[in-house]
């Protein structure tokens, strides 16, 4: 077979029928859109999409079709090769005109346009958040494309896995364990790592001596009022500033801060890769470990106190780095590695087969 195309083609052909032909693939994209469906009506009531827009619709459809690509596409990844080789017909192909790589990407290949076949069917909802308008063409395309681009990384894995591994039940297991190591085990490293690193703040509060004050509560004979000896007290607190960058490799993390920040009038996100951005953009900060809060000095006759300068969510996201390229990366090395991995063990002739599996 001329051209490393046309076989691995052959082989992502043969792999989608084998996925399209049984019901199971047919029921499980119904009760999908069914679940699409569901989450984007009670989204519509729940945030006043018609009034507010759709981006928070958007958002949170893209999201879901993470979540449910992490959820399936190991299943249907992570048996790709050793499946093969447990029903003897694995090499049987490697017996024909089709090579190791060709194999190995054509499994790849079908694996993520099988996790794409969500995308596709959460189209129509994710037209009907743009029409609800307040989501941008940038938002669209790049989260779209991320989006994507994550999904293959999990077939990736799992395909990678399946060569390296002798049993399609373990493969399977441990390629959710991975899957669960990048979208939940991150959010952990992240939590106690920032628990477990402290520093001690020094805070200094100054009061105003009401005592001193008349009747009317000024101070008599107008001017400043008196003020309390400087109270001085300290306590601990975690700094996820160490620890952020766990969180440059959670694909849910790198899907929202890849999408620009879209801010209403105030500096709020108008959506969720808006809030999840500038989350994990604030934890970036490192803590104040000496404040002040001299309520003597901003004192004021009519008792009230000026706001205090806080950053809006808009000036903490235009500040800080985004890390989302940096976790792609980490993804695209990891998807890559696990293909390369696959290819060196389906290569025909093996020097030496693993421990129980099969040749044919």
């Amino acid at each position: 077979m001329s051209g490393f195309l046309p076989g691995m083609w052959l082989i992502v052909a043969l792999d989608l029928k084998q996925r399209v032909r049984g019901v199971a693939w047919n029921v499980l994209l119904g009760v999908f859109v069914v679940l699409v469906t569901i989450v984007t009506v009670l989204l519509v009531l729940a945030t006043n999409a018609w009034a507010d827009g759709g981006g928070g619709v958007f958002s949170t459809i893209v999201f879901f079709v993470l979540l449910l690509g992490t959820l399936v596409s190991p299943a249907l990844s992570g048996n790709a090769i050793n499946g093969e080789r447990d029903a003897g017909t694995l090499a049987t192909t490697q017996v024909t005109l089709v090579t190791t790589a060709q194999l190995v990407v054509g499994k790849w290949i079908a694996a993520w346009l099988t996790a794409l076949a969500f995308l596709a069917a959460s189209l129509p909802f994710l037209v009907f958040a743009v029409a609800l308008g307040q989501v941008s063409a940038a938002t669209i395309a790049i989260s779209t494309v991320v989006l994507a681009i994550e999904l293959g990384v999990i077939a990736a894995i799992g395909v990678g896995l399946s060569a390296l591994l002798t049993r399609p039940l373990f493969s399977v297991t441990v390629t959710y364990l991975v899957i669960a190591a990048l979208s939940v085990g991150t959010l952990i490293a992240f939590g106690l790592g920032g628990a477990a690193v402290q520093s001690t703040v020094r805070s200094t509060y100054i009061g105003v001596d009401f005592e001193q004050l008349d009747e009317n509560g000024l101070p008599p004979g107008g001017g400043r009022p008196a003020c309390l000896p400087p109270q001085t007290s300290t306590h601990q607190t975690p700094r996820f500033d160490y620890v952020w960058g766990f969180l440059a490799a959670n694909p849910y993390v790198v899907v929202a801060d890849a999408a620009p920040g879209t801010f209403d009038a105030t500096g709020n996100p108008r959506d969720l890769f808006g809030w999840i951005a500038v989350g994990v953009r604030g934890a970036q900060q490192a803590p104040e470990l000496e404040t002040t809060i001299d309520d003597c000095t901003n004192w004021s006759a009519s008792g009230q106190w000026p706001p205090g300068d806080h950053e809006t969510p808009k000036e903490i996201y235009d500040r800080t780095v985004p890390s989302w390229f940096v976790g792609l990366a980490i993804h695209a090395l990891l998807g890559a590695g696990a293909l390369v991995w696959a290819w060196r063990r389906t290569e025909v002739p093996a020097r030496r087969l693993p421990a129980g599996s099969r040749v044919a």
